[in-house]
């Protein structure tokens, strides 16, 4: 009965969601696996955010955006943390920022800290939280919002600078 009320909302959420908007997947306990596959070899980001309630959260969405446009290949992985019945919101947020084309994923079990757990056992929900990722997924925790001049940093040191960027 609840997966039939959340594929409700996520039908709702696409019908009050302007067109081009990110397309949120349902963030489970094999998703960072996933995400991690997709990833293998290569160095990303995952960054963990709220649509609701987190200023800190838009700031640093804010940065992410605008690092976006001018590096379209930025290896960045946004995780909301709110539930699937907050599509909407999060995916306006997330056009709002020029942040469309960017791999999106949204919380999805009715006990996020079983998600939690399976991100990082040493996290008890503070956000933004970004994990910064190598080439061999080695990653860097910062907790709160990640400074645009140590995001920089970790690019040029991830040899990403010339890669996303568009010139």
């Amino acid at each position: 009965m609840k997966r039939a009320l959340v594929s409700l909302a996520l039908l709702l959420a696409a019908w009050t969601v302007p067109a081009g908007a990110a397309e949120l997947r349902a963030f489970t306990p094999d998703s960072l696996a996933a995400i991690q596959v997709k990833y293998a070899g290569r160095p990303f980001i995952l960054s963990l955010w709220s649509a609701n309630d987190c200023v800190h959260c838009i700031t640093e969405l804010t940065l992410f955006g605008k690092l976006a446009k001018s590096r379209p290949r930025l290896p960045l992985v946004l995780v909301a943390t709110d539930g699937m019945e907050h599509a909407a919101s999060a995916q306006q947020i997330q056009k709002r920022h020029g942040l469309t084309r960017i791999d999106s994923w949204m919380f999805d079990d009715p006990i996020p800290e079983r998600l939690r757990q399976t991100i990082d056992p040493g996290w008890y929900g503070d956000i933004p939280r970004t994990y910064l990722y190598d080439a061999q997924h080695r990653r860097e925790t910062v907790v709160g919002v990640l400074g645009e001049q140590k995001l920089k940093a970790w690019i040029r040191k991830q040899n990403l600078s010339k890669q996303t960027s568009t010139d």
